[in-house]
């Protein structure tokens, strides 16, 4: 028989399978991917897992506990994606383009990173770097200085393009037309004051923002390469 609440409503029926704190990472990844971190709260969780307030804070302390949980998790499926054994250097590439994606796919991401950088998962990530800077025989005074300027590249770039999505993804205006905007005034600009900008115009209307973000590590790998 289906329980009713007290207004004669049918409630959902009570979960079957058993609840694990992994279980519990991916309920609420999928609330943040669909409401950003508004929409993750205790509340929705029991929700969407059918359980009871107790049976989530027997795995977890509160939505502070979930939101670091979820995080950790996705950066650890970013560094599971680079093989061990690769080439020091594609290494580097594909950790900084797999942090990337996952920023661009999860915007909350970049936000919690930035409120905790000392996620255990985070230093996992920086210490990955540091490691393949050594077996990039970068000096080892120069290590701490080109891992911190990669990183912080990566996080401001990856956190301002997910921003930047969520602003269009909030408004009328999609990615196109607001380049296009943006490069009609450029246009506009004298090219006398403001040659390379006026010339990038072009260029500022059909560029990726992923590419340029690749192209930017590996100008970064570039100067690596000349501190041997």
């Amino acid at each position: 028989m289906v329980k009713k609440t007290a207004k004669g409503a049918p409630r959902a029926p009570r979960r079957t399978e058993s609840l694990s704190r992994d279980v519990i990472v991916q309920a609420a990844t999928e609330l943040l991917d669909g409401g950003g971190e508004s929409a993750l709260t205790l509340r929705a969780l029991t929700v969407r897992l059918r359980t009871g307030y107790g049976a989530i804070y027997h795995h977890v302390a509160d939505k502070g506990d979930v939101l670091a949980a979820a995080t950790d998790d996705v950066i650890v499926r970013v560094l599971a994606g680079v093989v061990g054994d690769a080439d020091p250097q594609k290494a580097l590439r594909c950790l900084a383009l797999g942090l990337f994606d996952a920023i661009d796919a999860h915007p909350w991401v970049g936000a919690e990173l930035s409120r905790q950088p000392w996620r255990p998962a985070m230093l996992d990530f920086y210490e990955s770097i540091g490691r393949l800077l050594d077996a990039l025989d970068v000096p080892e005074s120069a290590r701490f200085d080109a891992a911190g300027a990669l990183v912080n590249y990566v996080m401001g770039v990856a956190g301002q393009n997910a921003e930047n999505a969520r602003r269009l993804a909030g408004g009328d205006t999609d990615r196109a037309a607001f380049l296009d905007d943006a490069a009609e005034r450029w246009a506009q600009l004298d090219p006398d004051r403001y040659p390379f900008v006026h010339a990038a115009t072009t260029r500022l209307r059909e560029h990726s923002d992923r590419d340029q973000f690749i192209a930017g590590v590996d100008i970064f790998l570039a100067g690596m390469a000349a501190l041997r």
